[in-house]
């Protein structure tokens, strides 16, 4: 189950950028009743802060970890590290939480939820960059 490092990215593309419509998705969803100039703002301040203080920096890292790979050939789960598919667990799991047992308003889901998603989403977009432009540094063959 090994593919070439390049397409880990790729991978790590689909991967994000699917959960990050998932949750673009909710929010946009529950955003209905909810529509604020104060909300929007709230919205696109979420995602600065999402997309500057973690998600920018994540894929900076995990490419640059993709790309230093010795071996050609990795296993696909190699997108991420173990601490990233930790952290991505729990925040699966908080948020279905959150959801099913309504421990947050509706309000806080919009507006949570769609700046969230939003920063996910360029991450996918992100990380399709760099499958596009990556950089080979392997030697030929």
């Amino acid at each position: 189950m090994k593919i070439k490092k390049r397409n880990l990215l790729l991978l790590a593309a689909i991967v994000w950028m699917i959960a990050g419509f998932n949750i673009l998705r909710i929010g946009i969803e529950t955003y209905a009743a909810y529509k604020s100039v104060i909300n929007f703002i709230l919205s696109l301040l979420v995602f600065l802060f999402f997309w500057f203080m973690i998600f920018y920096k994540l894929t900076v890292k995990h490419t640059d970890r993709i790309q230093n790979y010795q071996e050609e050939r990795q296993f696909f789960l190699n997108f991420f590290d173990l601490k990233s598919f930790l952290i991505m667990a729990f925040m699966i799991t908080f948020g279905i939480t959150i959801r099913t047992f309504h421990l947050l308003p509706d309000r806080f889901i919009a507006v949570f939820y769609t700046g969230l998603g939003a920063a996910l989403f360029l991450a996918g977009i992100t990380f399709g960059r760099n499958y596009i432009f990556f950089k080979k540094t392997e030697t030929a063959n």
